[in-house]
């Protein structure tokens, strides 16, 4: 259950509103999961689908000899210089003949629904048959279409004068959804059962119980030999004609074709009685051979119904509550799959299965035998989209809400591009550090402590707050990582988590920055109130060294923070202005890796705690490029002749008298240690 416990959460914070939105379209996915063969489009998909079941898994089979269709075909009615209605002289004549072959029903689909002047003689003939026939029936009720009144006025009277006899009416009728047959027709009370039903009930089959009330599939089964049919088709003129049946080998290849068989009589004529089926769709070699029709005369129909009695082949039809069940499967797998917390690698072929699962799962059982027609496929994987869909947006609503918050709590303490980065890997802040080499900024503002105690605590918040706030945003701007506040000293650095190329540089150009905001919180102060105490100047130190940076603390609790001596050197430099007399001091290492070239070099020192000296540089945008080179000179004299460096500094000090730091350089200069260094708090 952890795996869903953060997806749950996400979720839940979504809102109520989203929350109740998410709760309709899961109810929209199982009503998808479990109606999808009863509502617009999504019936065509899933019709589709089974045909494509029915098609690919209908079995192959040889010849069914246990079925012959003797039928009217095209070629017959030419020679019979007859169309329609069929000629029923001779139907009787070939009747006679078939009678005594030894078939086991006869199943006759032609309506008899119009007079005709041979109707007496086949009466007669219905009524002498030995061999049990199934005479076709239909009424307004159940072919409307295809019946009128009159017709079937007629045809019941034609029904009522076999009574008595071997001859019994059976309904030709044929089930059709949109245009298709795919299933056997619905059985309603007080019309004939379907003829292949009536012929095996009159042959004695046991079978045919198997079958009272099925309405299920149509098992369609497909040619083994791509040019030999699965249903044997004679014409009828020959068995019509007496005279072949007195050659006794001509009788002998007739009875062998016909015992123990079932035979149907009917049409096979272009463009009449044709119906589509699930195999209609797809055209192989046997419909290319001509051994699979692609419309096949609705006589073949009922041939595949009585063969599918004979094979015992009653499908298993899904109970309502099992495909309710599936569809509550398909939602709360989809919503279980949304709440996990995968990456999109991993999350994908979970995906692929699934939906592939619930697409699979109908030919899956529908080649063992399950009634699919009305088996929900593309439902469930339509379902289990609409309900991952609404789960994982919710889950994003309430992601964006977090990372919303998220952006904006980093966003307090680090620059936008380093936060969205983190945001999208926060793995860069995993408990724990690592070794980076960072650029350390390290600020204090002279006098607020002293001011602090002379004002109060409510003034002193908001003064501190508004300090704070000014150098945050020079911070943030400048893409560095607010480390931490003490007091009115902040402490920030670059170059992790990410680092980038022009680290340097936006440190540099940062503690310039710091300076100009604290001399303009200086001056925003003393205009607020003029009694109150002076405010003196934002020092800052820069340097650049390697440290141990990352989350410290524990799992509950962490701070992301620079650990090491850089930070400390920072904070030395800062405190060092003092002596300095500057406002800005970095390291000479710091300077070359800033790539400016305002830098002018501040001596050597060695501060509070280090043992060894530390080259100094000093930012002076404004101070002349020929004076810096003369600076560096003199300085870089003080290590190999240092009366003349002291001497050369000396000249340089000279032109300028006002600058603080420039003659407090020169004064340390008469006071270096044997290394050519000045040692802080020497004196």
């Amino acid at each position: 259950m952890q795996l869903f416990t953060a997806g749950w959460r996400s979720v839940r914070e979504a809102g109520p509103r989203r929350l109740v939105m998410t709760g309709l379209f899961l109810l929209v996915a199982l009503l998808l999961s479990r109606f999808s063969w009863d509502l617009p489009v999504t019936d065509d998909a899933e019709r589709a689908l089974y045909d494509a079941r029915e098609y690919y898994l209908s079995p192959l089979v040889e010849p069914d000899q246990r079925i012959v269709i003797i039928a009217f075909d095209d070629q017959s009615l030419i020679q019979l210089q007859k169309r329609s209605p069929l000629p029923r002289d001779t139907l009787a004549a070939a009747l006679r003949n078939i009678d005594g072959l030894g078939a086991k029903a006869i199943g006759i689909d032609i309506l008899f629904d119009q007079p005709q002047a041979e109707d007496a003689e086949l009466i007669e003939t219905l009524r002498t048959m030995q061999t049990p026939v199934a005479v076709g029936y239909a009424d307004l009720v159940t072919n409307q279409l295809d019946i009128e009144y009159e017709q079937q006025a007629f045809l019941d009277d034609f029904i009522a004068q076999l009574e008595g006899s071997n001859a019994h009416p059976a309904s030709i009728r044929l089930a059709e959804n949109d245009g298709v047959t795919r299933v056997w027709p619905e059985i309603i009370d007080g019309t004939p059962e379907l003829m292949g039903r009536v012929m095996l009930r009159d042959a004695g089959e046991p079978l045919v119980e198997r079958f009272d009330g099925y309405e299920g599939a149509i098992r369609y089964r497909r040619p083994l030999y791509i040019e030999e049919p699965v249903f044997s088709t004679l014409q009828i003129i020959p068995f019509s004609i007496d005279a072949i049946f007195e050659v006794p080998e001509a009788r002998a290849d007739f009875e062998e074709a016909i015992r123990d068989s079932y035979v149907l009589i009917g049409g096979d004529i272009i463009d009449y009685d044709r119906a589509l089926t699930p195999l209609s769709g797809y055209v192989d070699p046997a419909v290319e051979s001509g051994a699979r029709e692609v419309r096949p005369p609705g006589i073949q129909i009922h041939a595949a119904t009585i063969a599918q009695m004979l094979d015992g082949a009653r499908l298993v039809q899904p109970t309502a509550w099992f495909l309710w069940a599936l569809a509550f499967l398909t939602v709360i797998a989809a919503t279980l799959t949304a709440l996990l917390e995968l990456k999109n690698w991993k999350l994908v072929p979970l995906l692929v299965v699934q939906v592939a699962l619930f697409i699979g799962l109908p030919f899956f059982v529908h080649e063992r035998g399950v009634d699919t027609y009305g088996f929900p496929a593309f439902g469930p994987a339509l379902g289990w989209v609409v309900a991952f869909t609404a789960v994982t947006s919710a889950a994003r609503a309430s992601t964006a809400v977090q990372r919303q918050f998220a952006q904006g709590a980093l966003g307090k303490y680090l620059p936008q591009s380093i936060a969205d980065e983190i945001i999208e890997h926060p793995e860069l802040l995993s408990l724990g550090g690592e070794k980076r080499e960072i650029f350390v900024l390290f600020s204090d503002l002279e006098g607020f402590t002293k001011m602090s105690h002379a004002i109060p605590p409510e003034m002193v918040a908001k003064l501190l707050n508004r300090y704070l706030e000014m150098l945050s945003e020079v911070i943030l701007e400048h893409g560095g990582i607010l480390d931490k506040f003490i007091g009115d000293a902040v402490v920030a650095f670059w170059g992790a988590p990410i680092s980038r190329p022009d680290d340097g540089e936006r440190a540099a150009r940062a503690g310039y920055a710091i300076y100009l905001a604290g001399e303009q919180f200086r001056k925003e102060v003393a205009e607020m109130d003029p009694s109150l105490p002076k405010i003196g100047k934002t020092r800052v130190g820069l340097h650049v060294g390697e440290a141990v940076v990352g989350n410290f603390g524990g799992e509950n609790r962490i701070q992301y923070t620079a650990l090491g001596d850089s930070m400390n050197t920072a904070a030395r430099l800062e405190s060092g202005n003092k002596a300095f007399a500057s406002t800005i001091m970095a390291s000479a290492e710091f300077a070359r890796r800033s790539g400016l070239d305002w830098w002018r070099p501040m001596g050597s020192v060695v501060l509070s705690g280090r043992a060894s000296a530390l080259e100094l540089a000093e930012p002076a945008p404004d101070f002349p490029a020929d004076d810096r080179r003369a600076l560096a000179e003199a300085v870089a004299l003080l290590q190999t002749d240092r009366a003349k460096g002291i001497e050369s500094l000396e000249k340089i000090a000279a032109r300028y008298p006002d600058d603080a730091a420039l003659q407090a350089l020169l004064a340390r200069s008469r006071e270096l240690n044997e290394d050519g260094a000045y040692v802080m708090g020497s004196k």
